[in-house]
């Protein structure tokens, strides 16, 4: 696996998100969440993604019972966002309201800690911008777990351009995580230049379009009951059918380069610069290999031309109201 620099840190050029064998994409299978983590470091795959949200708690402890022995090998991205004060793991209804402050980034560390099974992280994001407590207050505490040796690196999520000038002049930001794939690419206006013209690395998440993209389901209606996607726009009746025709377009593409629809929605993302790292999800390890091989997809700038030109825009948000409203904030 090629090797990419997110300003200083060091990492795969393609990472793994953990959260769906945890939450929100219905069934789990932990066995099969803790091989596919272990699957992935024999791939040359190290760099993983959790949060505290995600459970809540539980993808954290898997996380930690998988690399447990190999720590040292992995480099670990979490978030904190959320109060956890009062969370029971796996149930969503427990969870507190959202704490940017200074006293919640130092308690919330601990836990994070203690559930990975490790004595500093790799990469601490704010999994989205508090807009009740000034950025430089978050940063400038984040900074003080850097200096402990708690934290390695500082990242934000979803955060706007303007912010990420703010809290870059705080502490330097390692990383920007933020959606980006072939039907998400807001960011392309004001954040992925931001992160540029600062030195910042780039962690699109969801290159898959929630898989919509790979071509693994066509309808909400495939979906497990709890998924969470199924409430969500772009599954939406009003929506769905346009956004078929943007996944065909991504398959028919893939099928003349004999690749997958997912192979080819990676190495799209991968192709707009050495700054960025993916994090595509899964919990199975067939297709974490899949993903994998992705990294090593060539595509000219003919393909990248037609897909330009080709490739319809998404229909609908890619939360609901409330999920925009905590975006590019």
């Amino acid at each position: 696996m090629r090797q990419r620099s997110l300003r200083n840190l060091r990492v795969s050029a393609i990472g793994l998100g953990c959260m769906g064998m945890s939450a929100f994409y219905g069934s789990t299978d932990k066995d099969e969440g803790i091989a596919t983590i272990r699957r992935a470091l024999d791939l040359g795959i190290g760099f993983l993604d959790t949060a505290q949200l995600y459970g809540p708690l539980t993808n954290e402890l898997l996380v930690g019972e998988a690399v447990r022995g190999h720590r040292e090998e992995y480099v670990i991205a979490t978030k904190f966002n959320y109060r956890m004060d009062n969370a029971v793991p796996g149930d969503m209804s427990t969870v507190g309201p959202q704490d940017g402050s200074a006293e919640h980034v130092r308690s919330s560390v601990h836990g994070s800690l203690q559930r990975l099974g490790t004595d500093y992280i790799d990469l601490y994001y704010q999994h989205r911008v508090d807009p009740n407590v000034p950025i430089e207050e978050t940063v400038g505490a984040l900074a003080e777990l850097v200096a402990e040796g708690k934290v390695r690196h500082i990242g934000l999520s979803e955060a706007s351009a303007e912010t990420i000038r703010r809290a870059h002049a705080v502490h330097p930001i390692t990383a920007v995580q933020s959606e980006y794939s072939l039907w998400t690419r807001d960011v392309e206006a004001e954040v992925l230049p931001a992160c540029r013209e600062l030195g910042i690395g780039f962690v699109p998440y969801s290159p898959l379009g929630r898989g919509f993209l790979a071509g693994r389901f066509t309808s909400p209606n495939e979906l497990d009951e709890g998924d969470y996607r199924r409430g969500t726009p772009r599954f939406a009746e009003a929506n769905i059918e346009a956004n078929q025709r943007l996944a065909a377009k991504v398959k028919e593409i893939a099928a003349e380069k004999d690749v997958t629809p997912a192979q080819l929605a990676i190495a799209w993302v991968l192709a707009q610069g050495e700054d960025l790292v993916p994090i595509p999800g899964t919990k199975r390890r067939t297709y974490l290999e899949q993903n994998a091989a992705a990294v090593d997809i060539e595509l000219t700038k003919d393909d990248l031309a037609r897909i330009d030109a080709e490739l319809p825009e998404a229909a609908g948000e890619r939360y609901d109201e409330a999920g925009m409203r905590a975006v590019n904030r």
